[in-house]
């Protein structure tokens, strides 16, 4: 069954509007581990706008699952940090400084040298790496001799395009997963799944090992509760 990975950072960025503790991050990452979550994601930008250097610290203390921190290896100081606090996994994402969010997965035949040595310092480490990719054979492929141990499917366009022609949506997804589990990839997803389409995902993209959901599984809180929530979305991957 694919696991589900609770991105905490919508958490933060609520906590850090008034400042102070409230609503208290990582009471919230050990009730999503309570409620199910398999994982926890973090994804820390260097303007600390919502996750901080400091809570990655205070979350590693705690979580009893699978931690997931996400970020641009570019950044000398997020290398140090994964470094440093040793996760289950690093996903790597080539954000630009000030990007409100991940738009875009690696070139990595372009880019094939830079990643080869962005994640050999994490995989000397022992840390499972992921890279952030699109659902393009010749990415998923070339993925491989990087190094990575793990792809992670970048899912908008996949969201957009569901509501009008699921079967039109799903179809790189399906064929990328699959030729990335024939060479050796594990396969992770994420960014704008939700109640609406994870389980047409789920179902038409295997194998799949790991989701990591944040922003839509956060709002659909505010109208089934934490608890809840976190049941629904593990509904969908059954």
């Amino acid at each position: 069954m694919t696991r589900l990975s609770v991105n905490i950072n919508k958490i933060a960025t609520l906590r850090n509007s008034r400042g102070g503790n409230n609503p208290d991050l990582i009471q919230v990452a050990l009730d999503c581990e309570r409620f199910g979550a398999e994982g926890i994601t973090v994804h820390p930008r260097p303007d600390e706008r919502h996750i901080r250097y400091s809570d990655v610290y205070a979350l590693k203390k705690v979580i009893q699952t699978e931690f997931n921190i996400e970020g641009n290896p570019l950044e000398e100081k997020f290398v140090e940090l994964v470094l440093d606090v040793m996760p289950e996994q690093v996903t790597l994402v080539p954000d630009a400084l000030g990007q409100i969010t991940s738009n875009h997965g690696w070139d990595t035949i372009k880019h094939q040298d830079l990643l080869i040595r962005l994640i050999a310092p994490f995989k000397a480490a022992g840390i499972r790496t992921s890279i952030f990719v699109d659902p393009i054979l010749e990415m998923v492929e070339a993925a491989k001799s990087t190094g990575a141990d793990r792809i992670e499917l970048y899912t908008e366009p996949f969201a957009e395009e569901f509501p009008n022609d699921p079967t039109k949506s799903v179809a790189s997804y399906r064929k990328a997963a699959f030729r990335a589990h024939q060479i050796g990839l594990g396969v992770n997803a994420g960014h704008d799944l939700s109640l609406e389409n994870l389980a047409f995902f789920n179902a038409n993209v295997q194998p799949l090992d790991e989701v990591s959901i944040g922003h839509a599984l956060i709002c659909d809180a505010l109208y089934y509760g934490l608890e809840n929530t976190i049941q629904l979305y593990k509904r969908q991957l059954i």
